[in-house]
């Protein structure tokens, strides 16, 4: 692949994701001029690039966009659902053929249909004659940029302060004194004045001003909102012009301006490999400090010399890989910003309105985490329209808003990253699980039977578990949240889940903030030695082996006034336990009643590494977190306790 296709695929990606939130946001406020050259700047941005290759369904597509979008702009058509429908539909369309010349080098063979259907619908938006306040989004009037540049430090205060402003230009007939109005009177009335500025109509006459004829021009920006400025000029309604304001344009660069930041497109590959490198000099460090115990034995002196330089190698190789592991960094407005578009394409096809509220968009995580995100975070919302989500009616008898909401969300927490998505439909029934797992036959009876609530809830993890009555375009396959868990543990992290019948779902994904150094516990099992992260370890402690007894056909100990079962690490790994000394090693994993004991051999310290995912046939096997080669040159098997556990 050549390397100008390369770029623009990663600038298309870009393009789309820009477009779509830009389209979106002008749904949501039609009159957002913004948001509408900024769609437009976008799909024209886009087309350009098409027409570098040959794409010629996608190039026509987007240049039918382009003209709707400046018949928008020019006011010739008005923006509504008419005009964005289309539009959406053809951004949806160019991140699938985007992803496909990605894998194939070319688009896919239906995207000469698909793309000659949505120039079709695209002309036939452009031909909507203007009707209604919705053309509100007209090309600005000529005195908004001598205004918005004369008051360009009251409108960054005041977007600062996140209010947004509207624009007024008020210019009262020259005779309105007769007439009983009172334009100075008029603006003191305005509810949220920011800025003013009185403008002569025409070049005041040397001999002064006409003493009963009105020669001014009023303009003003507000932080009401039009709704409210309407009534107080309702009187004069045909002299005064307003237009909400969405952003502060940026001011030309001059000369002396400082640069604000500059970016470098580095392909991901080059920096993997820096990673790697990263982990090869940790692996050379941690090697380095098992040679400074041999060499203070032989020569206290260059021991302690040896220490010195081995403490300033640390120090280093930390700092370079928290840099590294900086440049991997990217927030996770990467994936949720293309969340919007897709929701309220499943919400339109399922007849349920829905609100998306996206929180957290700037936490930063790994980009493969947040690459990795895309899927399991795309199937949670549209199994929280179809199967959270009520149908308005059901909402409405249950006292509920007719618009259902869900509201994705991230955040730190420690070392790692929460990214939760709840919803407020009708939340999970244990009931119904169990029922639902009887009919399609995923547990015996004595089972379903035997489950707590809580346990009854993990059913939807299981393969093959469905609620749906019928298959659908969205669910009813069975292929669900198993495949969910199955992606979020992949990227290192678990799956957590929390209902209230009535009132909604959440789903916390626990993630890993990145492929950051992991300190393990180092345990011996016989004559083999094993990683366990230190995080998954509540604590460690030696019980005394009498103090060990049977209970329901194995094991388990007091520890503090609770009871703790005992699982032994060789059996976990199916392998042959060794005899048992007078104190027991034991790793305590979880909390509360939780709590579960792992017997091994022994303790054999701690170590910092680069964890290497497995790969091939290793990355099926449960339990497995992954390997990493120490400073004595093995290679040690990283352990998921909890995985192993169950």
């Amino acid at each position: 692949m050549s390397e100008l296709l390369d770029q623009f695929l990663a600038e298309g990606q870009e393009l789309v994701e820009a477009a779509s939130e830009h389209l979106l946001a002008l749904e949501r406020e039609p009159g957002d001029r913004a948001s509408l050259d900024g769609a437009f700047r976008a799909v024209h941005t886009l087309k350009g690039a098409a027409a570098l290759f040959d794409l010629s369904p996608m190039e026509r597509a987007l240049h039918a966009a382009e003209d709707l979008l400046d018949a928008l702009r020019g006011g010739r058509v008005p923006v509504g659902r008419a005009a964005l429908d289309p539009l959406l539909a053809l951004i949806g369309a160019s991140e699938d053929w985007i992803a496909a010349i990605a894998r194939t080098g070319m688009l896919p063979e239906v995207a000469v249909a698909q793309g000659g259907a949505l120039e079709q619908a695209l002309r036939a938006a452009e031909t909507t004659p203007v009707g209604g306040p919705t053309a509100s989004a007209a090309t600005p009037p000529d005195w908004l940029p001598d205004l918005m540049t004369a008051e360009a430090a009251a409108i960054a205060a005041a977007q600062a302060a996140g209010h947004r402003l509207v624009a007024l230009r008020y210019e009262p007939a020259p005779d309105c004194f007769f007439m009983g109005d009172d334009p100075l009177a008029l603006v003191r009335a305005v509810p949220g004045l920011v800025a003013l500025r009185l403008l002569p109509r025409t070049p005041w006459p040397e001999t002064g001003p006409e003493p009963f004829t009105c020669n001014l021009v009023i303009e003003l920006l507000s932080t009401a909102a039009e709704a409210e400025l309407r009534p107080v000029f309702r009187l004069v309604a045909d002299q005064v012009a307003m237009l909400a304001l969405a952003a502060m344009p940026a001011a030309p660069a001059g000369p002396g301006a400082e640069p604000v930041g500059r970016s470098l497109r580095v392909d991901a590959a080059r920096v993997d490999a820096l990673l790697d490198l990263v982990g090869e000099l940790i692996v050379a460090k941690n090697g380095l400090a098992a040679l400074v115990p041999q060499a203070a034995v032989a020569d206290p002196r260059l021991g302690q010399a040896l220490a010195e330089q081995q403490a300033g190698i640390d120090r280093l190789a930390q700092a370079l890989h928290r840099t590294v592991m900086g440049v991997r960094m990217i927030p996770l407005a990467r994936t949720f910003r293309r969340m919007p578009r897709l929701v309220r394409e499943a919400a339109a096809a399922l007849g349920k309105p829905v609100a998306l509220e996206l929180r957290g968009e700037a936490v930063e995580a790994d980009r493969a985490i947040v690459d990795g995100l895309f899927d399991p975070l795309l199937h949670l919302l549209r199994n929280a329209i179809d199967h959270g989500i009520e149908a308005p009616a059901a909402r409405i008898a249950a006292g509920k808003p007719e618009i259902g909401r869900i509201t994705l969300e991230a955040r730190r927490e420690g070392e790692g990253i929460v990214v939760e998505v709840a919803d407020d439909g009708r939340g999970l029934d244990p009931t119904r699980l169990r029922q639902v797992a009887r009919e399609r036959g995923l547990l015996p009876e004595p089972a379903l039977a035997g489950l707590s609530d809580e346990a009854a809830l993990q059913l939807v993890f299981r393969p093959g578990f469905s609620t749906a009555a019928a298959v659908t375009t969205l669910s009813g396959r069975g292929v669900g949240m198993d495949a969910v868990r199955a992606a979020v543990e992949a990227l290192g992290g678990r799956v957590t889940l929390a209902t209230r019948q009535g009132a909604g779902t959440t789903l916390r994904l626990l993630l890993p903030g990145g492929a950051a150094v992991t300190t393990l516990l180092l345990v011996r099992l016989g004559d083999e030695v094993y990683g366990v992260p230190v995080e998954a370890v509540a604590e460690t402690a030696r019980i005394p082996a009498g103090h060990i007894l049977p209970l329901h056909g194995g094991e388990a100990f007091v520890l503090r006034d609770r009871t703790v079962p005992l699982l032994r690490l060789a059996a976990l790994l199916g392998l042959p336990a060794g005899p048992r000394g007078a104190g027991v090693p034991v790793l305590v994993i979880g909390t509360g009643e939780a709590r579960v004991a792992v017997e091994v051999d022994g303790f054999a310290g701690r170590a910092e590494v680069l964890l290497r995912p497995p790969t091939g046939l290793l990355a099926t096997m449960p339990g497995l977190l992954g390997a990493a080669l120490l400073g004595d040159g093995r290679v040690h098997v990283v352990l998921d306790l909890p995985g192993l556990i169950g």
